[in-house]
């Protein structure tokens, strides 16, 4: 089945037009027709080769919902003509101990990339920069009919992101939590967390988000570089949620956590960071990291957004602008996430 796409032929072009294949449907797969794909920073690093390893021709995007059109003989949760939607992975091992506990994202031999990963055939995926997409009923998505599609896009990826974390620390009522930048990410962790109870402060480096963090929920807003803000609060902070990928010192922010209190990294700088000792012994400090969710918990995810009405902040774009949304993704001027409107494609 030929697609159109847009891809990236190397590390140094433009995404442009490209024609794919897709695989025809097995017995276990859905075709669905894809409405909106999300436009995720990971996809600039792998575009551009920046964490090594790529593969092209890459048709980037991890963040897709669209329409059922098609469905294998032995497919048995979806229908023809439901909405559906795919995240960061399509396949992975399903029988080591990550997959059985519904961790399918940390699956011990490697979970198939939704692009820029190798079937079980060896063959290269393709994401959701493209009109169709062929995937095992398994790692599908309901979504429901109640949200704006474009705005539900990105919580395939940057909702489920921030989702997962906030779950697995069992944050609620009475934490005190800090939501360090306020991107793609840090607007999610910010409905997440105001929506679970907890009391939320933004971090930021730019003053001008203040009136945005309030705007989405957050109770305060701090700016990371007045030093007397951040020497008030330390020791403030039962849990951080780190979304920053610019370079950055750890040790600043894990001075604002509690006893016992816990930072999580969920953002990617570019170079290691240095973390001393003293900054996690002395109130027995912990600094951990988490990697989007499984199937199971993204549509728990979906499910929470659809009850409480919670979407991305999003601005659609045509295809043909993706190569500056990269730009000004690069830039932090984005209001949060970018999607591709496919209908641009046909």
């Amino acid at each position: 089945m030929s697609v159109n796409a847009y891809a990236a032929q190397s590390a140094t072009s433009p995404i442009a037009p490209f024609n794919i294949e897709r695989r025809e449907v097995g017995p276990h797969d859905v075709q669905i027709e894809i409405l909106y794909c999300g436009v995720c920073h990971s996809d600039i690093h792998q575009a551009r080769n920046e964490w090594g390893g790529s593969i092209f021709p890459m048709v980037p995007g991890h963040e897709i919902v669209g329409r059922i059109t098609k469905i294998g003989a032995h497919v048995k949760n979806f229908k023809i003509g439901e909405l559906a939607g795919i995240g960061c992975f399509v396949d992975s091992c399903r029988t080591c101990p990550s997959c059985l506990a519904n961790e399918e994202q940390y699956c011990e031999t490697g979970m198939v990339g939704t692009y820029n990963g190798l079937d079980k055939e060896g063959k290269p995926t393709y994401g959701g920069y493209s009109t169709q997409i062929v995937v095992d009923e398994k790692y599908t998505l309901h979504v429901s009919e109640k949200l704006p599609l474009k705005g539900v896009a990105p919580l395939l990826c940057a909702g489920i992101t921030t989702y997962s974390p906030l779950r697995h620390w069992k944050i609620g009522k009475g934490h005190k939590v800090a939501v360090m930048g306020l991107g793609g990410l840090g607007h999610m962790a910010v409905k997440f967390a105001v929506s679970f109870g907890a009391d939320v402060t933004v971090l930021s480096t730019s003053k001008s988000k203040e009136k945005d963090a309030l705007r989405l929920g957050a109770h305060h807003f701090a700016v990371t570089s007045d030093l007397e803000t951040m020497k008030g609060l330390q020791g403030h902070f039962d849990f951080i949620l780190n979304t920053v990928s610019a370079q950055h010192d750890y040790n600043q922010y894990l001075q604002l956590l509690t006893l016992n209190g816990t930072m999580v990294v969920v953002g990617v700088p570019p170079q290691p960071s240095v973390v001393a000792a003293f900054s996690l012994i002395g109130k027995r400090r912990s600094l951990a990291g988490s990697l989007i969710g499984g199937i199971k918990e993204t549509q728990e995810m979906l499910d929470y957004c659809a009850e409480h009405n919670i979407v991305s902040d999003v601005e659609v774009i045509a295809a043909s602008e993706v190569n500056t949304a990269y730009e000004r993704m690069i830039k932090g001027d984005v209001r949060y996430r970018f999607v591709i409107d496919i209908a641009s494609m046909k």
